[in-house]
């Protein structure tokens, strides 16, 4: 089995997406489930969760009317709202069978709800999340129930630990990893068609400060997965790897960071996800799978299936006390 935990869909037509400018202007067309229907049934994919790309309610309340593969939504709210546990019991209770909210649905379709994301690290302010009026925000997630989706780049670390560590009852999933900046590693010698053996990822994650190409990039980006990993309530999406190293991404280290993120974390917390359709920037949604089940190729079949489905399973789709 295999659960792509982050990929998108929207209609531009319906709302703004403010990220979207020409530079991504392949994706400023609607991407929904019968696209998507068409990916998962080729990739041997059984269940996905879709992912905010809007602060937007009525995004969220569309997201929870999707049909299969999708079974779960990671939404947005609004954090600061004063009545914000309210909005999050209404869209929980909405997405239950039976459910009176604008995701109602029957007992046999339908995602429901199981995350809150917010773009943190298009906000100005790159403490945003360390905000009181934002802790308090998602405090009221995690106790929905909820897991709470933390995308940051190197600017928003310091908040995002303030608030993993401001909430330790919460669920945080990272996303992408952290977002590396792939596209700032040389180049490696690897020929583009080739993909490097088993044996050649476990000599560079041998030493886990020193690889092909380092010092560099790398450095900042693994003190801060040792410290996001030192944190036991936050686990790791492997997702929009290939998106950050480029249009080039063959020859950069993608699996090395794959495979490194992995070793992190531990299979245990590390779930996959093709961040589709951003990813068909640089690569198409086999390619994404391909690429990252050749990086941990060497991992034991269990482990796989932790990385594959397990993780996921148990952060977004186990019913959680608060919501029974």
């Amino acid at each position: 089995m295999i659960i792509d935990a982050h990929h998108h869909l929207w209609d531009p037509s319906d709302r703004p997406y403010p990220w979207m400018d020409d530079s991504v202007a392949p994706l400023r067309r609607r991407f929904d489930t019968d696209d998507l229907s068409a990916l998962t049934r080729a990739a041997g994919i059984d269940r996905t969760i879709v992912v905010q790309a809007a602060h937007d309610p009525g995004e969220t309340e569309w997201l929870l009317t999707q049909p299969s593969p999708v079974v779960g939504v990671v939404g947005w709210v609004d954090l600061t709202a004063p009545d914000v546990a309210d909005r999050l019991a209404a869209l929980v209770d909405g997405a239950r069978p039976g459910g009176a909210g604008p995701g109602a649905r029957g007992a046999d379709s339908g995602p429901r709800l199981v995350g809150i994301r917010h773009q943190a690290h298009d906000e100005p302010d790159p403490g945003w999340l360390a905000r009181p009026e934002v802790v308090r925000g998602v405090r009221a997630v995690a106790a929905a129930g909820l897991a709470f989706d933390l995308l940051v780049r190197a600017r928003e670390q310091a908040a995002a630990l303030a608030l993993v560590d401001a909430v330790p009852e919460g669920r945080f999933v990272l996303d992408h990893a952290g977002k590396p900046a792939i596209a700032d590693e040389p180049r490696t010698t690897r020929p583009r068609a080739g993909e490097p053996c088993a044996a050649e990822l476990r000599a560079a994650s041998a030493h886990p400060d020193r690889g092909p190409g380092d010092p560099g990039p790398a450095d900042a980006w693994r003190s801060r997965m040792r410290d996001l990993a030192a944190r036991p309530n936050v686990v790791v999406k492997a997702s929009g790897l290939l998106t950050e190293a480029g249009p080039d991404w063959r020859e950069r280290p993608v699996h090395r960071y794959i495979r490194e993120t992995v070793e992190h974390f531990g299979p245990d917390r590390t779930m996959w996800g093709s961040d589709w359709p951003v990813s068909t920037l640089v690569a198409d949604h086999a390619a994404v799978l391909a690429t990252t089940q050749a990086a941990l190729d060497d991992l034991s079949p269990t482990e796989r299936d932790t990385v594959f489905a397990g993780t996921a399973t148990r952060t977004y789709l186990v019913e959680h006390p608060s919501q029974t």
